[in-house]
């Protein structure tokens, strides 16, 4: 098991770790890789790290947006990196400069191990960087489309008042998306809406494609629930966590949503993975609990926790 932890506001120890059987924790890959300070060379640390992510032919993908506090990317060093789980060692690292602004902050990532594609989103811009992993090439797509930016008709209440962040509302852009077991479809959303969207890869695939007619394969599947990340089970659920009202809903393949477990203890469920035996497993990040959301006082619980529940079945 691997987490992962943004270098905002707060203490901060480890970009990544491996939890360890008696839930011990040992930095990954080494010490090295997790001993970024201002002014060090980004480009072979971790600066800021946003996801890690496990695929079906067992690497570890991690993607470091590297932008402290979400304001700006230190030194173009944002990065996504590739390691073999069974060796430890890098495989490929995929850089964005020259593709993303310093602006940016890629956030959530797929990988399509069967067609050498991962997909990101960019969270502080809205867009989605599709890399060609067999050729190296990086490319920014549907960053003017209404999908990847928060519905400003839209207000976020959460824990009874509308969300702020140093006095201001909080609008974020594209953040969570899921793949599709066939590797079809991705679904994606912004993370300060209720909006759902999703299009067929092959429109994202296919480099020569004119933005327009990508644009308009964008299917707007309309209101569910204002969730961080999401993932699809085997079996064609999309699980996202309503972060508002502290629960799991799932949508079936009709995209019909139901509860799945309503509970306190989760605060702001934000990423997710589902293990071979069918588990699922829930990283709380708390972030409406932040000093930043609530006129400076932290009214984070600790430890933060990463839960796991059984699968219902479909």
């Amino acid at each position: 098991m691997f987490s992962c932890y943004p270098l905002w506001p707060g203490p901060h120890r480890y970009g990544v770790a491996e939890i360890l059987p008696n839930n011990g924790v040992k930095p990954y890959p080494d010490e090295r890789w997790n001993s970024w300070q201002e002014g060090d060379n980004g480009k072979n640390k971790w600066v800021c790290v946003q996801a890690v992510y496990i695929d079906l032919e067992n690497n570890l993908w991690v993607v470091d947006p590297a932008c402290p506090n979400m304001e700006h990317v230190y030194e173009s060093s944002f990065k996504l990196v590739k390691f073999n789980l069974a060796t430890d060692k890098i495989e490929a690292v995929y850089r964005f400069d020259g593709v993303l602004s310093n602006k940016s902050y890629i956030n959530d990532l797929r990988v399509d191990t069967q067609r050498q594609v991962a997909y990101l989103t960019n969270s502080n811009e809205g867009g989605i960087a599709v890399i060609n992993l067999e050729t190296g090439t990086i490319r920014q797509i549907l960053h003017h489309h209404p999908s990847v930016k928060r519905d400003p008709s839209f207000t976020l209440v959460v824990d009874g008042k509308e969300f702020y962040k140093q006095g201001q509302p909080v609008h974020l852009q594209s953040d969570g998306i899921a793949l599709t077991s066939d590797g079809e479809w991705l679904y994606y959303k912004p993370l300060t809406d209720n909006k759902l969207y999703r299009i067929r890869t092959e429109f994202l695939r296919d480099e020569a494609l004119p933005d327009e007619q990508r644009e308009a394969a964008v299917d707007d599947l309309g209101r569910f629930a204002v969730t961080d990340g999401m993932i699809f089970d085997k079996n064609g659920n999309l699980y996202l966590g309503d972060y508002q009202h502290y629960k799991l809903v799932r949508l079936t393949p009709a995209h019909k949503m139901e509860d799945v477990v309503s509970d306190e203890r989760l605060i702001w469920p934000d990423s997710y993975s589902i293990s071979t035996d069918d588990y699922l497993y829930i990283s709380c990040s708390q972030i409406n609990k932040q000093p930043d959301y609530n006129e400076g006082k932290s009214k984070q619980t600790t430890p933060y926790a990463i839960y796991r529940m059984k699968l219902p079945d479909s």
